[in-house]
This record gives structure tokens, sequence and C-alpha cells, in this order.
């Protein structure tokens, strides 16, 4: 992950946080929860702790913060989330955001720095230093923190059944019911995992890297060196394996068939085509002083 040098360290009797506790977070590990509110109230005067029911009033409380500097209590799609938010607010320059890791996904806070556990996290938001990091933008305005995958791994038709159904035992049972009065027909909405090569043109800076008569495994895109992408394509071989293709630039253009994608802790698609752009230095996250 590309960042920049650290611009500011903060003071646990200077600075008011806002503390928003993501709804996932408080059903998947109360205690954790719990013990980071304690943490960080009793280091900072003043702190607002916030419980929103869901993605709509997290997204208020977070515009609402005034002068406060905020604090993420989730996993990883919240901090995406947040990040997000705060982007398209065009409020990321000013705002050094804090996480407190709690939930079944973290490996994203654990790759940025983020320490693992209650705790350890709570002290690096109260004592800890803001690093700025390069940001991912692409043409619908989504954000890519910290990979980017094409096709995403692990199969899109899991990643959306989860999500429906997830903390819901309720809706899984009506499912069920549902399916055994209905019969069954084809789904527009839910489809399987891209399955063999693609044919995608992949474009760097705008040249091709590869082109579309080349099938190709995989293609992935992460920040790289300050303000600009590593990509790396693995073509498809025949027999022995072929070497992959690398580049690195500011503008990565992949196009073809349609395509799903994943990026960070979420699938997007299926799109035909897709521009991303590095923003060097453009976010910045709180992490404990080296």
């Amino acid at each position: 992950m590309a960042e920049v040098a650290t611009s500011r360290t903060f003071s646990a009797t200077s600075d008011q946080l806002l503390v928003v506790v993501d709804p996932v977070a408080r059903r998947a590990d109360g205690e954790s929860v719990r013990i980071a509110k304690d943490v960080l109230s009793a280091g900072a005067a003043g702190t607002k702790v916030c419980l929103p029911d869901g993605p709509e009033e997290f997204a208020r409380m977070l515009a609402r913060r005034g002068s406060r500097r905020p604090v993420v209590v989730g996993d990883d799609r919240a901090l995406v989330r947040a990040v997000t938010l705060l982007h398209r607010r065009r409020e990321l320059a000013d705002c050094a955001l804090s996480l407190v890791p709690v939930g079944g996904a973290v490996s994203l806070a654990r790759s940025l720095g983020v320490p693992a556990g209650a705790v350890a996290a709570a002290r690096a938001v109260l004592d800890g230093a803001e690093r700025r990091m390069d940001l991912l933008v692409d043409d619908s305005d989504g954000v890519v923190l910290g990979a980017l995958r094409i096709p995403p791994l692990g199969g899109t038709a899991r990643v959306r059944e989860g999500n429906g159904g997830a903390g819901r035992p309720w809706l899984r049972t009506c499912r069920s019911l549902v399916r055994t009065l209905v019969p069954a027909r084809p789904s527009a909405t839910v489809s399987a995992p891209e399955a063999g090569p693609a044919r995608l043109r992949v474009e760097v800076d705008g040249e091709t890297l590869v082109d579309l008569g080349q099938p190709v495994e995989g293609v992935s895109v992460v920040p790289g060196a300050s303000g600009a992408a590593r990509v790396e394509v693995r073509p498809a071989s025949a027999g022995a394996d072929a070497s992959p293709l690398s580049a690195e630039g500011r503008t990565v253009t992949v196009s073809g068939a349609h395509f799903r994608y994943r990026a960070d802790a979420a699938v997007s698609g299926p799109v035909r085509t897709r521009t991303w752009v590095v923003r060097e230095g453009a976010w910045g996250l709180t992490v404990p002083v080296r």
C-alpha cells in the first residue's frame, strides 16, 4: 500500500472524537465494541458515541461530525463505506479517519497497519499518527483502499447470498418456505462465478498491456509507488505456466466481455468497462507511531 509522509500525530487530551459503531460489529462482537467504547471514552474528553441502525443513519452521523475526529468501530466493509462517503462529500483531504476493527472481515485493516484487538486499536486512535495513503477511484466514484481482483475470488453468488441473509434467520426461513412452494426458475440477479479464462483488454496510462486476443486467468491492481498503481495480468497458458505481465501507472482501464471484480471486501459488476485513477495521498488513517 502506497503511503506518503505522516502529516500529524494526535493528542488524547485535545481531540474530540465521534465514535460511529457499525451495527454489524455490535451483532458480531458486542464485548469488543464495549471495550473499544470504554477505552476511547476514558482517553478523550467529550467523546461522542453513535449507534446507527443502518447505512443511511451511519452516513448521516458521519456527515454531521462537525470538528470531531471520526472513529469507525467495525469491519473492512465499514471502513470502505466511511472512506467512500467522505470521498463523495469531498472531505477526505481534511479528515483523518480512525478504525477499531471488529467483525469477521478485518484483513484489509491489518494490511493497512491497524492493530488487531480492541484495546490496541483504541490506543492507536488516541496516541497514533495520521498516515496519508493513495486511493484508487473508479469512473462510478467508487474507491479501492487495498487491492482489486478480476475475476473476484470466492464466487459472486456466495457473496450476494451471504449479504442477504446475514443476521436474519427469519428471512432465511421464509426463503426456504417460498422455495418449497414456488417452482425454481432462473435468476437474473444471482449468477455463478465466471469460470475459465476471460478475454479482457487492460490498458495502463493508455498503453495496452494485454488485448482481447489473449485470454487471461486474472488481473490484480494495487497502489504501488507513490502516485502509481501496480498492475499484474496472469495470461492463460496451455501446458507450462505463462509469465505474468506487469506495469505501473496512474490510470488503469479494463474492458471486454461483462466481468465482475472484487474491490477490497465487496464484489461489483458485471460491467463492460471500468477505469481506475490513482489519487496520491488522498486519504488518511490513524496508525500506531513507528
